[in-house]
């Protein structure tokens, strides 16, 4: 595991003779104020040292390869109640991500459907160590954020299947997940733009807790995919939340594929962790396939978040196990590069973990499996004999004001009219 939590020196890619090595950044010491911190940046440079980096510059090879030989001492120890709250979040993930599958191809859903399986461990580690109060920011793969931060299978079924029971009343869909209540502040169908949200709510924790003076150590966690890292939201965000020390965690769900582009070809360093330390925060490489890995970094980066110090940016290298959504056949990805993440599963990796060390047996865990089996076939019944939503929902949070466009003079809304869609049918 990559990381700039410590100060100790990591190679990167290649061979340490062909690395340009270039002084340590140097922080000049000041107090921080809420608007920004005064400390300045030295950083050496020199046209000698550009050159040779063009000249020695060394091969881009794959995540993975850089990676899997650093290794890490897993010290952490979670107690049996730990491990079963964590088994049982991501076999419910994987039980109604496989449930959806059903379901769209049975008529239920519509438009896209982006699956999460594979990812389990990334949305686990993370969210089961937040508050309520805590926010989270999705992407367009959003069901299971939802799931873990405890937005109900009911209420998010019937979001899916657009019945009014959903966690948007049926106008959100999959890819915009919504709950006031747990602080889900939504699924974004756009790459990039959740995190300039996510951004304002941790702005909003640190305006609370430093202007108005309220007891207030909520974080925000922004999820999103590897493709989005080349986009500008990402870099202004992780500029304006080092500069404000935001109580952020920028987390990359990296799985190597932006739909069918591979990472390492869009990308001109695939280390999406090394950003971090660019604008003056931690940067960590963790393995998103091993949920205790992932958790391990988790509880740091929210640690440091909640005392003030600032963002963090995660890298979680993971893998999707179905196509990019459900209308894709997936025939991009190398069989044997599939099949090697498959064998990597991070619910099959937990389960072993728990029975070896003693914390559950396989009847216990079967039992976990059963409860959700069920729980997931009651959110499908649920939602499939919910209402629709009534076309008297169709114009309400669309327009600033209603009485405007929306409701006609009789004060009824104009879609109720049979004349206000007259003429649709043929077009």
């Amino acid at each position: 595991m990559a990381t700039s939590f410590s100060s100790a020196t990591i190679p990167l890619h290649g061979s340490q003779e062909n690395r340009l090595l270039l002084p340590p950044i140097r922080l000049a010491p000041s107090s921080s104020s809420f608007l920004g911190s005064t400390r300045s940046l030295t950083i050496p440079s020199s046209r000698r040292l550009y050159h040779a980096h063009a000249a020695r510059r060394s091969p881009v090879v794959g995540v993975q390869e850089v990676v899997k030989d650093k290794k890490i001492t897993n010290t952490l120890l979670i107690t049996k109640e730990e491990g079963l709250v964590l088994y049982e979040d991501m076999i419910l993930g994987r039980s109604f991500e496989d449930m959806c599958a059903q379901m769209y191809y049975r008529g239920k859903m519509f438009g896209f459907v982006h699956l999460y399986n594979g990812q389990e461990a990334v949305s686990t580690g993370f969210i089961k160590l937040l508050t309520q109060s805590d926010s989270v920011v999705s992407t367009y793969r959003d069901h299971v954020h939802a799931l873990s931060k405890g937005v109900s299978a009911r209420a998010v079924m019937s979001e899916l299947f657009g019945k009014v029971t959903g966690c948007c009343r049926g106008q959100g869909g999959s890819m915009h997940m919504f709950s006031k209540e747990h602080n889900v502040l939504g699924g974004f169908a756009f790459i990039g733009e959740g995190i300039p949200v996510a951004t304002g709510a941790a702005f909003t924790s640190k305006y609370k807790r430093e202007v108005l003076k309220q007891d207030c150590e909520d974080v925000t966690i922004a999820f999103f995919g590897d493709g989005t890292c080349n986009n500008g939201q990402f870099y202004e965000c992780l500029n304006m939340a080092a500069l404000y020390k935001l109580p952020i965690i920028f987390v990359v769900e990296n799985n190597l594929w932006a739909i069918g582009m591979s990472h390492l070809r869009s990308t001109s360093d695939p280390e999406i962790w090394k950003k971090g330390p660019a604008f003056g925060m931690p940067g960590v490489h963790v393995d998103g396939m091993d949920v205790l890995k992932v958790r391990e970094v988790a509880k740091e980066a929210v640690t440091r978040a909640r005392r003030g110090e600032g963002p963090t940016l995660v890298e979680c290298e993971t893998y999707r196990f179905r196509g990019h959504s459900l209308a894709d056949p997936d025939e991009l990805r190398d069989a044997a590069e599939k099949a090697k993440y498959a064998a990597r599963d991070p619910i099959t990796a937990l389960k072993k973990y728990l029975v070896e060390n003693k914390l559950a047996n396989e009847a216990e865990l079967k039992s976990i499996e059963k409860k959700i089996d069920e729980l997931v076939e009651e959110a499908v019944e649920f939602a499939d004999a919910s209402p629709q939503p009534g076309r008297s929902q169709l114009l309400e949070n669309v327009f600033a004001d209603p009485k405007g466009f929306g409701i006609g003079p009789d004060g009824r809304y104009r879609c109720e009219d049979p004349k206000f869609t007259e003429g649709t049918a043929q077009v």
